[in-house]
């Protein structure tokens, strides 16, 4: 049974928001006319309705998804049905939107659908992971303990993110406040300071006279320069949308001596991740693989893993397979082959995720430390050279007056 959500007004002119579940819009508008609201507006949120009325696609946030997951998880392990756990979330909502979600995936399971099936009616909240863990848990009859690491997943990697915004909001922040000072002092103090020096007529120190230069381009040309970042900016998107330029731009930031390693290892640490509770869940390594793709951002890492796979199609090992790449981290592929020949896979995996994330946030920790100096040795510098452009006028003035 299909879930709608509602725009209706009481007899007081009063409007009503908010979500039921029936056969048909016609139905729904019945219903709301027996609570005593005229209907304004009334649009499907589960699947194609009968008169054609079509779905219109929705998402959560990533803490929505989260909370979602942990709450469904907790609810059926202690013992709850899923139209119970559903009908629990959905009054506990807070936002309308969770509430249309919850509504529609009900709806889809009341009328017989899997839970993995009617999570495929939201594929830009549930992912392709997501709905393969939710799957391989319904087989196994384990479904409650596999949402249960599914939500630890889904909070690592919110926590991962947290650390890397902090490592680099700070420095873009520090960053961005130099290049704006530095414009100000260039475009706007130092002319006006040195206007004074030359009504002397004297002839000015080549520092002074090269920052006038740069300070008159920069008044010339800064429109142009907005113009130039915006463009960028813009060429750049384009190039990220495209295969063959995302592949270029991709392995380019793979083969960065900083930066590629960061990336390597958060994407190393994605998989491994992934393929922990792929593997404790019963999921087969080549389907886990597969779905280990999805997680994976940079695209030289997606061919490698790619390649790996074939590997193990092959009759290779995985570790063997991932070793063979080059791409992955030696410690991760060194970690997954003592899980093979222990028998403990997944503990491996999930052992080999921690110590990637852990490398991750000591080099981002690092980078945050080396920058913050380094930014103000730049700044001191910048500083310096403005006010000795202005000082070395000044000095000569005295010279020529002392004589």
């Amino acid at each position: 049974m299909p879930g709608f959500r509602y725009h209706a007004y009481n007899v007081e002119g009063k409007l009503h928001r908010g979500v039921l579940e029936a056969d048909s819009a016609r139905q729904a508008r019945a219903l709301l006319r027996e609570q005593g609201l005229t209907p304004h507006r009334v649009d499907v949120i589960a699947a194609n309705d009968p008169g054609g009325a079509r779905r219109r696609p929705m998402s959560l946030s990533h803490t929505e998804l989260t909370q979602l997951t942990r709450g469904l998880a907790t609810l059926m392990e202690a013992g709850l049905t899923i139209e119970q756990a559903f009908n629990a979330l959905i009054e506990q909502a807070e936002s309308e939107r969770l509430r249309q979600v919850l509504a529609a995936l009900r709806g889809e399971v009341l009328a017989g659908n899997t839970i993995a099936k009617a999570l495929a009616s939201f594929p830009n909240t549930f992912s392709e992971l997501f709905r393969t863990l939710v799957a391989a848990g319904e087989t196994s009859g384990q479904l409650s303990r596999v949402l249960l690491r599914l939500a630890d997943y889904l909070e690592d990697r919110q926590q991962m993110r947290a650390k890397i915004a902090l490592a680099l909001v700070y420095p873009a922040i520090v960053l961005a406040v130099a290049l704006i000072v530095v414009g100000a002092l260039l475009v706007y103090v130092l002319p006006q300071v040195i206007q004074v020096f030359q009504h002397a007529h004297q002839q000015l120190p080549w520092l002074t006279r090269a920052l006038i230069a740069l300070s008159v381009f920069l008044q010339a040309t800064w429109i142009g320069w907005v113009v130039a970042f915006a463009l960028a900016a813009i060429v750049l998107r384009i190039a990220l949308k495209r295969p063959a330029s995302r592949a270029a731009i991709h392995r380019s930031l793979w083969r960065a001596p900083m930066v590629g390693r960061i990336l390597r290892h958060l994407d190393a640490a994605r998989l491994a991740s992934t393929l922990s509770i792929l593997v404790g869940s019963r999921v087969p390594i080549l389907q886990a693989l597969d779905a280990g793709t999805g997680v994976m951002t940079l695209v030289p890492m997606r061919e490698a893993l790619a390649t790996a796979a074939r590997g193990v199609r092959e009759g290779m090992g995985l570790s063997r397979a991932l070793g063979a790449t080059g791409a992955f981290p030696p410690v991760m592929v060194h970690l997954i082959a003592s899980g093979e020949a222990s028998g403990r896979m997944d503990e491996s995996l999930e052992r080999a995720a921690r110590q990637q994330q852990n490398d991750i946030a000591t080099r981002l920790a690092a980078f945050a430390a080396l920058f913050e100096p380094a930014m103000i040795l730049f700044m001191g510098g910048v500083v310096l050279t403005i006010v000795l452009a202005i000082l070395l006028p000044i000095f000569q003035l005295n010279q020529l007056v002392g004589r």
